[in-house]
């Protein structure tokens, strides 16, 4: 389904609760993971698939996202009632110009390395709530600044729905899943494990008392830069809401990473509860 007057006409008949997973399609069983969430939690459930050329940078890969729509469809179909795929003059008449703008929640982490990106993102993550008008909207927990942004804007601007944070899914090797892990060369893809590695250190180091974030920055930093040819794009000791570096660690605490290797930039989390 291409129309959001098609989208909305069906929504209205549609059994409650309506469980909605946004994705830029290329799925895989992280995206399913929040599917079936949805299907076991909600009577009925829509999927967008979307490559949202607005939470992109000038230099960014939007025109190279990977996708696959046939491949995507034959894996929703036993889980979903709908799958909507606007077209981008669907979304963004020539006209369009009005954008949510998150705010200070923006300026750190993924938010400083691209500028334009959480914009889009809650411009379109925004429509798709008004147009799909769930009662619960599941989002993977690795992309973590990508939940907060979500949840604030949802509670700021009083939308009637809820946002479920699902587990992050991964591979065997713990790298977590990812549509752009199909980047990755067979050596990068050989080093990328290194990113859960490192979070698995910070977890080890909280649990045995350490509570200075510096330290456990360094180490965390000292770990992956054995691993060639990973490039540091900054490593993170936040509070998981408002994104705000600690100091001292005070659970609940978000310790976040981005590293590149070659172009493929890589992120993942973990909370320390």
């Amino acid at each position: 389904m291409e129309k959001i007057a098609d989208m909305r006409k069906i929504r209205q008949r549609l059994a409650e609760p309506v469980g909605f997973v946004a994705t830029m399609g290329y799925l895989h069983e992280g995206h399913l993971a929040l599917v079936q969430r949805a299907r076991e939690e909600n009577s009925s459930v829509v999927v967008s698939i979307f490559v949202n050329p607005t939470q992109f940078g000038p230099k960014e890969d939007f025109k190279s996202y990977p996708r696959d729509t046939k491949r995507d469809l034959a894996m929703l179909k036993p889980l979903t009632d709908i799958v909507f795929m606007p077209v981008s003059l669907e979304m963004y008449p020539e006209d369009f110009d009005t954008w949510v703008v998150p705010g200070d929640i923006t300026e750190r982490l993924e938010g400083a390395a691209r500028p334009v990106h959480f914009r889009g993102v809650a411009t379109v993550v925004a429509k798709l709530f008004n147009v799909v008008q769930p009662t619960r909207a599941y989002f993977g927990q690795k992309d973590a600044q990508q939940v907060a942004v979500v949840k604030r804007m949802a509670a700021d601007l009083n939308m009637d729905l809820e946002i479920v944070a699902c587990p992050t899914m991964r591979e065997a090797d713990g790298l977590a899943m990812s549509s752009r892990n199909v980047y990755l060369t067979p050596d990068q893809r050989r080093s990328a494990p290194v990113l859960f590695k490192a979070l698995t250190l910070a977890q080890a180091l909280w649990k045995q008392g350490e509570t200075d974030a510096g330290v456990i920055r360094r180490r965390l930093a000292g770990l992956i830069e054995e691993e060639r040819p990973a490039e540091i794009s900054y490593i993170s000791v936040a509070h998981p809401e408002t994104l705000k570096e600690m100091h001292r660690i005070k659970a609940p605490a978000l310790v976040s990473l981005s590293v590149k290797f070659g172009k493929t930039r890589l992120i993942d989390n973990i909370v320390l509860e």
